[in-house]
């Protein structure tokens, strides 16, 4: 009869811990996107250096390069110039800083420049870099950027989170996102079912951003599986961003009937037909 009580209560006290996991993972995955603007991602460090990326307004990775905040005047001097030059060649609408090791310092060192430099109407924004070196290792990052080295990877995914921190964020183990209780504890079936269950409902919730959305994401989609995400990605990356719901069909594999059911979850922010937005 122990066992058996202690068994119930333990259940019903996870059941509950899932339940918070559930409310605060939903918060983050419904986090305000800033949309389809361009953005250089800056993953801050002291000894290894800041590592900053450009993306395009898609979320597609341009260039990147390596930043030395600490390693002395020239070295500091230098990274002020290539920021500078950075930002002049990719015009970003922001600048997404992580808030991990030496982030506000890099963020102030961000600011600095920008303010030195003349540059107005840049927004410098910090975000939260919980998980993104677990995605920079994970097998969807390697299949994502092969050539590109880890600490590369992390600062697109921190640029990509402030464009879209849905699509972003369900392409990361939950567990690594740092906001249940006590989250390895809890029985897992049921924090994977649950979790699943919250991203499910996210994306029917305010449907997917076409332009933005990873293939990862698009994959969770009603009438689109792993295959044609990957074909819809290729395709924005060749043809560039989709102007139309309707362009969907010019994508190879992706005949009527898939289109019927997947063409009301996906959004394109100011496209040529208003409803294509809702």
């Amino acid at each position: 009869v122990e066992t058996d009580v202690s068994v119930d209560m333990k259940m019903k006290a996870d059941r509950a811990a899932v339940e918070i996991f559930a409310k605060n993972l939903r918060s983050l995955l419904l986090a305000a996107p800033l949309g389809g603007r361009s953005v250089i991602g800056v993953d801050p460090g002291f000894r290894t250096g800041c590592k900053v990326v450009a993306l395009d307004a898609t979320g597609k990775f341009l260039a990147n390069t390596t930043l030395y905040l600490s390693q002395g005047d020239r070295a500091e001097m230098e990274a002020r110039i290539d920021l500078a030059k950075m930002v002049a060649k990719y015009q970003p609408a922001a600048i997404a800083v992580g808030n991990g090791t030496a982030g506000r310092e890099t963020e102030a060192f961000v600011r600095e420049t920008l303010t030195k430099a003349n540059i107005k109407n840049i927004m410098v924004i910090p975000v939260n870099e919980s998980g993104a070196s677990v995605y920079s290792a994970s097998e969807v990052a390697r299949e994502e950027f092969p050539d590109l080295d880890l600490t590369v990877r992390g600062a697109i995914s921190i640029g990509r989170r402030l464009q879209d921190p849905l699509a972003e964020l369900v392409k990361i183990d939950p567990k690594s996102i740092g906001v249940g209780q006590y989250q390895h504890d809890v029985y897992q079936p049921l924090l994977a079912q649950k979790l699943e269950d919250v991203v499910v409902s996210c994306v029917n919730h305010v449907g997917v951003e076409l332009n933005t959305a990873s293939a990862f994401l698009l994959a969770r989609v009603s009438g689109v599986g792993q295959g044609l995400a990957k074909k819809i990605v290729t395709y924005r990356d060749k043809a560039g961003a989709f102007s139309g719901r309707a362009q969907l069909l010019k994508v190879s594999g992706l005949g009527p009937k898939a289109f019927e059911q997947a063409a009301g979850f996906l959004r394109i922010h100011e496209a040529a037909n208003p409803l294509d937005a809702s």
